[in-house]
């Protein structure tokens, strides 16, 4: 049975809190009422897509990022843009999108080697880390600002987490399958 996952950071309350109250004030951008608006409590920052993957790769995902991660440390992200987000032929994302600093790249590298180490083949495609706040069909009529709402947000990341992605009735519905707590910055 394959499931489809992806490595994610986790968010403190605080700042799902923030966000939701952003994307409340995106909406009116969404003038045609295109975009399907995610619940605030999926909210995580997407690190790695692995697609669809083997179920027995779980167990040697988390084997993997039990050992390489056992002495990475907490980091802060900072959230610094909401903007239109194309991903592929069929989907766009209205997307919080990060500063991509060293230590979230490195984070993300990482998890790029632990996934291919496991047997999956990962495909880059002009992934930015981000945080999914809608999604929409790439051929749409969404109307982008021209000037976006600043978006100025630090974040504590102090765990990955592997999700499974199902599709629900009103979006996708994520299932977390293993967390690894990161250390602690101090």
């Amino acid at each position: 049975m394959n499931i489809r996952a992806f490595f994610a950071l986790t968010l403190p309350q605080s700042v799902v809190r923030w966000l939701a109250d952003h994307a409340d004030g995106l909406c009116a951008y969404d003038r045609k009422v295109e975009v399907n608006w995610v619940d605030s409590e999926q909210y995580h920052l997407t690190l790695c897509f692995l697609g669809e993957i083997e179920l027995p790769q779980v167990d040697m995902l988390e084997q993997l990022c039990r050992e390489r991660l056992k002495e990475v440390q907490s980091l802060q992200v900072h959230l610094n843009a909401a903007e239109y987000y194309r991903v592929s032929r069929r989907l766009a994302l209205i997307a919080a999108l990060t500063n991509e600093s060293d230590e979230l790249m490195q984070l993300h590298d990482t998890m790029v080697s632990i996934a291919q180490d496991a047997g999956i083949a990962y495909d880059e495609r002009d992934f930015k880390p981000h945080i999914t706040l809608g999604r929409l069909d790439a051929k749409n009529h969404f109307t982008q600002p021209e000037c976006w709402p600043e978006l100025d947000l630090y974040s504590l990341a102090d765990s990955v987490v592997l999700l499974q992605s199902r599709p629900g009735e009103r979006g996708s519905i994520y299932t977390p399958l293993f967390e690894i707590p990161l250390q602690d910055l101090a």
